[in-house]
């Protein structure tokens, strides 16, 4: 039964990801997005993994796509020409998905993939928010912070263009009255 929630899951997943790239509207298509991120926070719960689900949907579901939407309203993109709906990579893309496509099936009718889902034991999935947090804070610290000081001035970044942009749109339209 579980299996079968997967592949469920799984296929919601690929669906709504293929939707993203492929939908015109940027608000429907970070609908998409939020979908395809809560069926990953599903295959986390199945992988016996409800702390990375939580931080899943918290984090990105919640927090991310949030500030995605907030900046997809700000910018108005509809007013914007957008360009051909259907791009030059199509024809490799296609190729790419089918070759996917193949290799899964390929790797389901071997028994690889349901065999490799049930390699852990329960006593290990147990521990692996505790597991998590050492490796996090321990091995990968370094990177860790790189990343959060990267944020951090990209943060910054973001800021001081749109004070400097609001600062050039007041000099304009004082100057023209």
């Amino acid at each position: 039964m579980e299996q079968l929630f997967f592949y469920i899951f799984a296929l919601v997943a690929v669906v709504s990801a293929v939707l993203v790239v492929s939908v015109r509207n940027a608000v429907h298509s970070a609908f998409y997005l939020i979908i395809c991120l809560l069926q990953v926070a599903a295959l986390f719960i199945l992988l016996r993994s409800p702390f990375l689900a939580a931080v899943q949907v918290f984090i990105y579901v919640g927090a991310v796509m949030v500030l995605f939407l907030f900046a997809v309203m700000v910018l108005d993109i509809g007013k914007e020409k957008t360009k051909e709906f259907i791009h030059s990579q199509w024809l490799p893309a296609v190729g790419v998905i089918i070759a996917l496509f193949v290799m899964i099936g390929y790797m389901i009718k071997r028994g690889k993939l349901s065999a490799s889902l049930g390699i852990y034991n329960e006593a290990a999935l147990a521990k692996n928010t505790e597991v998590i947090g050492k490796t996090l804070f321990t091995q990968y610290i370094f990177p860790f912070e790189v990343v959060s000081l990267l944020l951090l001035v990209a943060l910054i970044g973001a800021i001081v263009l749109v004070m400097k942009d609001k600062g050039r749109a007041r000099k304009n339209n004082g100057a023209g009255s």
